[in-house]
């Protein structure tokens, strides 16, 4: 059903990841169904915080409502496939799933990398595995 992440995949990754720092669900652009939220990003893919787990391989099409500070519109719609899907290893309740971008609007795609670049901070030297709020370090 869902398995561990094995190392960090760095090595296949060639854009730089970012913890994200601004609440954006993500919904089943079919049925409307909330998948998770937006948790780290970057121009290739994304981390969704979800609260049960999801089938690897499979591909979203995913709907995401956009703000008026990154678009003109108000949503966006595009495919990404699952690639790993782990318990958090802070909350038990909460399944981290990696997603790489698979199918996006040339337009969407600029609109996604203002997102990234709006809303992603750079991972902290200290700990790429936790945010301050996570780690309850203040």
């Amino acid at each position: 059903m869902f398995t561990k992440r094995k190392a960090e995949p760095s090595d296949k990754r060639h854009e730089s990841r970012r913890v994200f720092s601004y609440y954006m669900q993500l919904t089943d652009a079919g049925t409307e169904e909330i998948i998770g939220h937006l948790s780290d990003i970057s121009t290739g893919g994304f981390k969704l915080d979800a609260d049960h787990p999801l089938p690897l391989d499979k591909d979203f099409e995913f709907h995401l409502a956009l703000s008026s500070d990154v678009a003109d519109k108000p949503y966006m719609i595009f495919k990404a496939k699952s690639k790993w899907c782990q318990t958090d290893p802070i909350d038990p309740f909460v399944y981290n799933v990696g997603f790489h971008l698979t199918t996006m609007q040339p337009e969407d795609r600029e609109i996604f990398v203002r997102v990234v670049n709006k809303y992603g901070t750079k991972k902290s030297s200290y700990d790429s595995q936790t945010t301050p709020l996570r780690s309850r370090r203040w």
